[in-house]
């Protein structure tokens, strides 16, 4: 990113080509919309570039640009919230829905697939801070001091987001693992 700021045209292709699979991965997490998730993505490295004279090594260029990322995405949900709609099962991206392996029933992976979207459409409904710190800690495997840079708290912050959106998640999905559930919420 120093590169890129000094104005190397090279430097910026870099970034791109290091970072775009999992910002674009990070951003639909969010939007949950394949289309738009490529777009947003775009906009985050045009906004590096445009940014870039701006950009000061005070932390790792990755917390610099998930921010981005993260302002972007909150910001698209935001504006486009009245605009939900039903998804059809062919507009799910290839590997959204897991293909059923060779020994399993299709009634049960027919319910599997209902539990996890069940999953799913619970963590979409955690408020936006929650959301988010259990999408990069689940989903991109990362540490909570990791998580913290990228999002600017503190590692205590994002403890206590977790620990609150996971007892709202066992909360609303008891009935999937009933006696599992309350041992699990009084973990935090």
């Amino acid at each position: 990113m120093l590169a890129a700021r000094r104005g190397d045209p090279g430097a910026l292709d870099l970034l791109v080509q290091k970072h775009r699979g999992r910002i674009r991965r990070f951003v639909y997490r969010v939007v949950r919309d394949e289309a738009i998730s490529e777009e947003l993505a775009q906009e985050v490295f045009l906004r590096v570039h445009r940014n870039r004279r701006k950009y000061r090594a005070t932390a790792k260029f990755t917390s610099w640009i998930y921010q981005i990322a993260n302002h972007l995405a909150l910001n698209w949900i935001r504006d486009h919230e009245g605009e939900r709609r039903l998804e059809r099962l062919d507009a799910h991206p290839t590997g959204y829905y897991e293909l059923r392996a060779a020994d399993m029933r299709v009634d049960d992976w027919l319910v599997r697939q209902v539990t996890l979207d069940e999953v799913r459409t619970a963590v979409a409904e955690l408020p936006e801070r929650q959301r988010t710190v259990v999408r990069l800690h689940k989903f991109e495997e990362m540490e909570c001091a990791e998580i913290g840079s990228r999002l600017g708290c503190s590692n205590q912050a994002v403890r206590s987001l977790l620990c609150r959106a996971y007892k709202a998640l066992h909360q609303r999905l008891a009935h999937l693992s009933p006696g599992e559930s309350a041992a699990r919420s009084a973990a935090c």
